[in-house]
């Protein structure tokens, strides 16, 4: 199913498209004193404000309520910007709608559970709203598809996805670590699908978001959500990561926007070193098939003399060893580290079938 390109939904000349607001609406004054200055900022084309705040714990800030929606209709009839508000259940769209809201957005928290998308896009169904759709928190792309498919199903046809990063227990300078192959995976599945990035939330702090939205712009988002407050380090929730209206202008002067295609010669160049990844690649391939043959004859090997497939200690030596090494050749040490594990799995998965062939008919018999 195709997507609307943004821009016929969100009227902009170019890129980036930039959605910006407060974390939370607080006060009618804080608001307006908001949106007012964003009014000023080309690239701003919607006010963003969390009207309800899904919170970890009760007793904190849980916004406003449906009092921040009438607030919400004098941005938009003050300053001409679009609105956009999060919702998580169908009370949330039916009020945001009878107030005017032009776009929803769904929340990390709500697009992980299929039960309230479902309840979401069933509320939806007949209604020509766009809708913008937050990748879950932990880093299912499955779940980020299944909320988008579901919404189709159910008449959505504007829909843009937005990356805010993911979950991760492994503490990081990010507060969401972006783990772009992500959302590149989700736009090649999902070809056509508008993506913004929220380097808000990936970062959780003020002093990532410029170099988070350089990230995104390089790799052709359509465009921002930034977190932007009057005054941020009073803000009743994420403070730390929200910026002045004056310090967005900045941050979108210092943005290089670059070009995706270049002259000729450029194009020459860059085709033979795709060239060359290429047979790089193929190379990878046969090495890969080859390594999984010798595997396979030490699964013979290891059965023909009834000794166990697993040999903890070599693992070990082996995955110390190839660290080294991969290190001292300039190789990231996460990426290696991941890459070995698919490797020995693969390997351990193909001993197993080895050591433990499927019956025969013959034996089934």
């Amino acid at each position: 199913m195709e997507f609307p390109p943004i821009h016929t939904w969100i009227p902009c000349d170019k890129r980036p498209l930039v959605i910006a607001g407060p974390c939370s609406a607080e006060t009618e004054t804080q608001v307006m004193q908001t949106a007012l200055a964003l009014s000023r900022i080309p690239c701003v084309k919607v006010f963003r404000a969390g009207i309800w705040k899904p919170r970890t714990r009760p007793g904190t800030f849980e916004g406003v309520g449906s009092a921040g929606l009438s607030w919400m209709m004098r941005v938009k009839r003050e300053t001409g910007l679009l609105t956009t508000v999060e919702v998580a259940n169908p009370g949330h769209v039916e009020q945001a709608l009878a107030h005017g809201i032009d776009i929803l957005w769904i929340g990390a928290r709500t697009v992980v559970n299929p039960f309230s998308m479902q309840e979401l896009a069933e509320s939806l169904s007949g209604v020509d709203v766009p809708v913008m759709v937050k990748n879950p928190v932990n880093p299912d792309l499955s779940l980020w598809i299944g909320a988008i498919e579901r919404l189709q199903k159910n008449g959505i046809h504007r829909i843009a996805a937005v990356h805010r990063g993911f979950y991760q227990f492994e503490k990081t300078s990010f507060r969401n670590p972006p783990q772009w192959e992500i959302p590149i995976e989700l736009k090649r599945r999902m070809p056509g699908l508008p993506l913004l990035c929220d380097p808000s939330h990936i970062g959780g702090n003020r002093s990532l978001i410029l170099p988070v939205s350089q990230q995104a712009m390089d790799l052709e988002a359509d465009g921002l959500m930034i977190e932007t407050h009057p005054d941020p380090d009073k803000a009743w929730s994420d403070a730390a990561q929200q910026i002045t209206p004056e310090q967005l202008a900045d941050l979108l002067k210092n943005l290089v926007l670059r070009e995706t295609t270049g002259s000729r010669e450029f194009e020459k160049s860059l085709e033979e070193l795709r060239h060359e990844i290429d047979l790089i690649d193929y190379e990878m391939i046969r090495l890969l098939a080859k390594r999984m043959e010798v595997a396979k004859d030490m699964g013979r090997y290891k059965y023909a003399h009834n000794i166990t497939i697993l040999q903890l200690q070599r693992w070990k030596e082996l995955f110390a060893d190839r660290i080294k090494k991969g290190s001292k050749a300039g190789l990231d040490t996460r990426f290696l580290a991941s890459l070995l594990q698919l490797v020995h799995e693969q390997s351990i998965q193909i001993q197993t079938h080895v050591m433990n062939p499927p019956a025969s008919s013959e034996d089934e018999k």
